[in-house]
């Protein structure tokens, strides 16, 4: 290459791939394309048109404002500096017999490769080129023949023999809706060919596409409408709402088919369609024009209004990342922002780092914890949505444009999106990612998500206000799943923007992604008490929806099945992915650990056939976590020699930390009531006991509801952790006092006519999970000593006593919890100015004094202390 093109910089004319989208020059470059020939062979028979020709074309495109074409034949090289005079990128087909059965045979397997490899070796290193696409539309019998498998891997295999020419290239396979179900792992971006004329489906079906994509770019290869059939108006009309659905839908570009009705296919002219922006004599059709203006506003189509947006990041001690995410924040691509900075009481240099960034509003409180920091940016906010994203990412610069904008064209309350691994993230980071426990979004469908992570979510601020903001309880972690089920309980739905991302810095030490997960156990925890009905017996959550993560959570073990339609002739063959085998994974957990690894090991000390049964045991545990490692899609640019091996490690001590962090939050956890005394009559104790029951006579006023919001409120108030029914629960709230016990609280109104009521309560006392674990533990070791001793050492037999001691003392646990409550429901009646009646009795006639019944002289009074 010589002349002004030897000047170019490989380098800096390079397109790269970034997150969900392309840069060009540290720019996002986003595709405005079109398809452009083949065309009847020129005298070097070449399938381009002769040089003064292409350059009339090309100036023309230039006039059309596209910016790459899409050519399905190897461009000589005076193509390729012709397009770079003219600033357009090619996307290359590469040409090979894809029609053919081509893994029948080792002759034609190494055509392909031959064929890709020459192409790159053409083009390598030329500013012109944007990518190669190693095959386009594999036919789906060929591909059903072949077996799906093998032929994802020859694409694969095809991306390497790419790469090994030009390391750096970008590649892609194209598919189409009959091959949806190849997914090469290699590719550097997802292309797909779709025809489809009504807005809904192709709007829907681009939806699903990028589920397909996931991390990486969608590019739409090939769309278009015949103007012989349809009309030229139309196919105007129809490009121009489809090249705006794509943009909108987070695309990185698409590829208009074609630029003109000149087509060259089969050794023959085609003439019975017209597909084209202009004629066979270059003529502009109608839709050339409207293209041309769809093209000038795209990428940023104007959204319907731009409410402004509260964007509050919460930080404790981030001084290693806040630099990044704020400098990223004041750069967003959206024109009414505010920045919110909570700082939670951080002692390291966060305040001075929050000072260099004047447009930044920082609000230094207390260490009170994640969720109270998030409330405090929701009452600090002055926007009608709230943005939220944590001080360890970076936002990409049009990440408010999309969030926003799909806000606002659904029918969600909030939405979420995508948290990638920077780049400049370690290795080590990389095996975190990938690792299980990371930040990920479930979806129900292909746009509503059942959950969001926190360091990417928006939400309008009335429906924040609406349910109280964010929980205190949760100070580590844990609040976005809350946020997410309470709001989906109120019948609202919360969406998810596949273009709206932002880079997520990862734990970079072992240690600090263990203290992350133990975080993640007490917050499980939290959430089992608050939300039972998502959580199994081992307090595991259970989604509705699917789990998408780096992270695939286990070992597939099944294959996928494709519905291929009848014969193989299915237009959308679908790909069903198998779940992770969960119950495989158990074989990982802290329980299984505890309750056959631990004792088949402790047992086989004693008795020698045991031992290769706990080491089969264990043997499975390792085998589980090695499978998972292999399986892990690690990036290859931050790949080591160790990184499966770490990620097995995280795979084998991750259910430890945080299963064991779980359990001991659920065991340990109880209220700290204050220290009272007070006067209770025998006759009150007893009836109060056998009944379990406490009533309170009205005269008008309040009704039952306002009364449960008074004794919650004085629950909280005095310190008591407690549970109210989320619509799932027999009783009203459940309460938590010592490490023993529990009491849940049931209420009902019988109404007497006249405004006036009384309010039963039936206060349920019982054993805490800690207590029953205690007392079967201890009598169940008991039992086995006496069994075992008995014979020789009658004395044994006073164990039973130490039984019967332990249960008398539980039950008085018990007794003392029911005394609590009872003790605080009529403090609130009293309040309340409200009639107590004694337990299980019902008034003749309605009371004539206020407040709670006095003692009198003939009742014995015991004074009683109580303290937890």
């Amino acid at each position: 290459m010589t002349g002004p093109m030897a000047a170019l910089s490989t380098s800096a004319s390079r397109v790269n791939a970034d997150g969900k989208f392309f840069r060009l020059g540290g720019k996002k470059f986003y595709l405005k394309g079109l398809a452009y020939g083949p065309f009847a062979p020129n005298e070097q028979q070449e399938m381009f048109r002769s040089h003064e020709h292409t350059a009339l074309d090309f100036q023309q495109i230039r006039e059309l404002g596209a910016n790459l074409l899409r050519v399905y034949y190897v461009p000589p090289r005076w193509f390729l500096d012709l397009a770079a005079e003219h600033e357009l990128k090619l996307l290359v087909d590469v040409p090979w017999p894809k029609h053919l059965c081509f893994l029948e045979s080792e002759k034609s397997k190494a055509v392909a490769r031959d064929a890709v490899r020459k192409a790159v070796a053409a083009c390598q290193g030329h500013p012109a080129i944007f990518a190669y696409s190693v095959v386009n539309e594999i036919p789906a019998e060929i591909v059903r023949w072949s077996g799906v498998r093998a032929v994802t891997e020859f694409v694969d295999e095809l991306v390497d023999d790419a790469r090994s020419v030009d390391a750096d290239c970008l590649c892609t396979f194209t598919s189409f809706p009959p091959t949806e179900f190849l997914r090469p792992q290699n590719i550097d971006f997802v292309c797909f060919n779709v025809y489809l004329h009504h807005r809904k489906p192709f709007e829907n079906y681009l939806a699903r596409l990028q589920m397909l994509a996931d991390t990486k770019p969608l590019v739409l290869g090939e769309f278009g409408v015949d103007s012989i059939r349809e009309g030229e108006e139309r196919q105007g009309e129809l490009l121009a709402w489809q090249v705006e659905a794509a943009f909108g839908a987070g695309l990185a570009g698409t590829v208009i088919f074609s630029f003109t009705d000149d087509w060259f296919r089969g050794g023959h002219q085609i003439e019975d369609w017209g597909f084209g922006l202009t004629a066979h004599n270059r003529k502009p059709k109608e839709s050339f024009w409207t293209v041309q203006k769809i093209f000038r506003a795209a990428p940023a189509f104007p959204l319907a209004r731009y409410p402004k947006v509260s964007v509050v990041v919460a930080c404790y001690n981030g001084e290693r990342t806040l630099k990044a995410c704020l400098d990223s924040l004041t750069r967003l691509h959206y024109p009414h922002y505010e920045l919110i900075l909570v700082d939670d009481g951080s002692t390291d240099s966060t305040p001075a780092i929050a000072k260099e960034f004047p447009i930044v509003r920082c609000v230094r409180q207390d260490n009170y914890g994640l969720s109270v920091a998030r409330n405090t940016g929701i009452t600090a906010a002055t926007g009608e949505i709230v943005a939220f994203t944590d001080a360890d990412c970076r936002a990409d610069e049009d990440w408010l444009y999309y969030m926003v904008g799909d806000l606002l064209r659904g029918e969600f309350v909030g939405l979420g999106g995508h948290n990638f691994l920077p780049p400049d993230d370690s290795f080590v980071a990389a095996a975190v990612m990938v690792s299980p426990g990371g930040p990920a979004h479930v979806m129900l469908t292909d746009r509503e998500a059942e959950h969001v992570p926190g360091c990417n979510m928006v939400f309008y601020k009335w429906a924040l206000e609406e349910i109280g903001g964010f929980d205190p309880v949760f100070r580590k972690a844990g609040d976005d799943v809350d946020i997410c089920w309470r709001l989906q309980e109120r019948g609202y739905r919360i969406g998810f923007s596949h273009a709206g991302l932002v880079w997520h810095y990862r734990r970079s030490t072992i240690p600090a992604y263990l203290r992350q997960q133990a975080g993640y156990g007490g917050a499980e925890a939290l959430l089992m008490r608050k939300h039972p009905e998502y959580f199994n017996f081992f307090g595991r959550g259970v989604w509705r929806g699917r789990i998408y993560t780096a992270s695939k959570f286990g070992v597939i073990l099944q294959r996928p099945m494709i519905y291929h339609g009848l014969f193989g002739s299915g237009f959308f063959q679908r790909l069903y992915v198998p779940a992770p085998a969960f119950l495989l994974m158990f074989c990982t957990s802290l329980e299984y650990h505890v309750l056959v690894t631990l004792p088949l090991l402790v047992l086989s000390v004693s008795l020698d056939p045991l031992l290769p049964v706990a080491l089969a045991s264990l043997c499975i545990s390792l085998g589980v976590c090695a499978a998972a490692a292999a399986q892990a899609e690690l990036p290859k640019k931050k790949q080591r020699i160790w990184s499966r091996p770490l990620v097995a490690l995280l795979f084998l001590l991750q259910p430890i930390v945080r299963g064991w962090a779980r359990y001991n939050w659920r065991l340990t956890v109880r209220s700290q009531p204050p220290v009272f005394k007070r006067a209770v009559s025998q006759e009150y104790l007893d009836d109060l006991e056998s009944s379990q029951q406490a009533g309170y006579w009205s005269d008008g006023g309040e009704d039952r509801y306002a009364f449960l919001n008074r004794i919650f409120s004085k629950l909280e108030a005095d310190g008591w952790q407690h549970k109210t029914d989320t619509g799932w629960s027999d009783h009203d709230v459940e309460i938590f006092g010592s490490r023993w016990s529990r009491l849940r609280l049931t209420t009902v109104t019988e109404e007497l006519g006249q405004r006036k009521r009384i309010f039963r309560c039936r206060l349920k006392a019982t054993w805490s999970l800690p207590a029953r674990i205690t007392f079967w533990s201890v009598c169940g070791a008991e039992l086995l000593v006496i069994g075992l001793l008995a014979p020789s050492h009658p004395w044994v037999w006073m164990l039973l006593l130490s039984m019967s001691v332990l249960g008398w003392w539980l039950e008085q646990e018990k007794r003392d919890m029911l005394l609590w409550i009872a003790a605080l429901l009529d403090e609130v009646a009293a309040e309340q100015k409200l009639v107590k009646i004694l337990p299980g009795r019902k008034p003749d006639k309605p009371p004539t004094g206020i407040g709670p019944e006095p003692m009198t002289a003939r009742h014995e009074t015991a004074e009683r202390g109580v303290e937890p």
